[in-house]
């Protein structure tokens, strides 16, 4: 086992996974976190995280048989024009750094099949299944339990050579595999606050603990309805997901750019400008993000959060022609937000007038 094991890593470098630990089934130390989070109702509406609460925190439970979990991180941090630059200029749309290109789902997924393969080609008798963000599981504290890292004040998981821009994965396997001892200091944030201070709304309500009905990113991909109206301003121009408490972490000075040609951006998604994308029809969606994680939240959320985003843009007749446009729009989420945008350009307006 400790022969295989060695070769399990080595194969899983050569498959392109920057880092692979090995980890028991015995979360029984994340439990009352992950009850108390619950019970907070911080997972708003992803009740899917309130199901299979016993597969979640007992991997056995998941896949009968399983004695080990082997845990994989593989960076995607792309070769982008600069976030910061993006996030000043309010005309143009920021998307997460992980969302630029196509969705990691299906390429993690197949790099950890083949792995699994090659496993099963030396032991047999092997079971497994791997999972990449496609079950309950926790990934990050058997990331953490693997030696991966530790989970940080933003609740990411941090690793002190790579910092957080990476994708997580795991193979549940009956194999008895030794284990990797997670890193000797729970936590290597010590006093740095950045990630709480820097969080334009406020979702990391204490070190550790995420509201994500707060949280940027849960609002432009998890909400499915109205974006609450106290929140609405602190987007900016996030049109989906939310990088900050990555951009101002110290640990990701260490982060590396991805080789994975499948995470550069696509369609000059790093760079665009938010009345080119609020022009796009049904079709130009459908079409520019297949194979992308974008996708999954529909055009509809789409046009919503870009019309927030427009809301907070600079006042001028293109943007204001721009959300006109879409006034009568058939849907009545996106024409509440346009309604909303518009009101904000008018205020500007009227804020200026009063001045003059």
């Amino acid at each position: 086992m400790q022969e295989l094991a060695k070769k399990i890593k080595n194969w899983g470098t050569s498959l392109g996974f920057q880092q692979v630990g090995i980890t028991d089934v015995d979360l029984s130390s994340y439990h009352a976190d992950f009850h108390a989070w619950l019970s907070q109702q911080f997972h708003g509406e992803m009740h899917y995280m309130g199901r299979h609460i016993e597969k979640r925190l007992q991997p056995a439970e998941l896949v009968p048989g399983t004695v080990r979990i082997i845990s994989v991180r593989m960076d995607y941090l792309p070769p982008a024009f600069s976030a910061l630059t993006i996030l000043n200029d309010a005309n143009k749309a920021y998307i997460s750094r992980y969302a630029l290109g196509r969705d990691y789902h299906r390429l993690m997924r197949k790099r950890l099949q083949t792995l699994a393969e090659k496993i099963e080609g030396e032991v047999r008798e092997t079971r497994y299944r791997a999972f990449c963000d496609s079950a309950p599981v926790l990934e990050k504290p058997l990331a953490q339990k693997a030696g991966l890292g530790w989970i940080g004040k933003n609740t990411l998981l941090l690793n002190s050579k790579a910092g957080s821009y990476f994708f997580l994965g795991e193979i549940f396997t009956n194999l008895p595999l030794p284990i990797d001892a997670p890193l000797a200091k729970k936590s290597h944030c010590g006093s740095c606050t950045a990630c709480i201070d820097i969080c334009p709304t406020n979702a990391i309500v204490a070190p550790y603990q995420l509201d994500a009905r707060r949280c940027i990113s849960y609002l432009t991909i998890e909400l499915r309805g109205s974006i609450p109206v106290e929140f609405r301003k602190q987007m900016g121009n996030r049109i989906y997901g939310c990088d900050d408490c990555q951009l101002c972490c110290p640990w990701n000075k260490f982060a590396k750019l991805t080789g994975e040609m499948d995470f550069y951006p696509r369609h000059q998604l790093d760079a665009c400008t938010l009345i080119e994308l609020f022009a796009w029809s049904e079709i130009d969606f459908l079409k520019k993000t297949e194979g992308s994680a974008i996708r999954r939240i529909g055009y509809e959320c789409w046009l919503r959060n870009i019309a927030v985003a427009l809301g907070n843009a600079p006042t001028d007749q293109a943007v204001i022609d721009a959300l006109s446009a879409k006034r009568d729009h058939p849907s009545l989420l996106v024409r509440e937000h346009v309604e909303w945008a518009l009101g904000e350009h008018d205020r500007h307006k009227e804020l200026t007038l009063h001045v003059t």
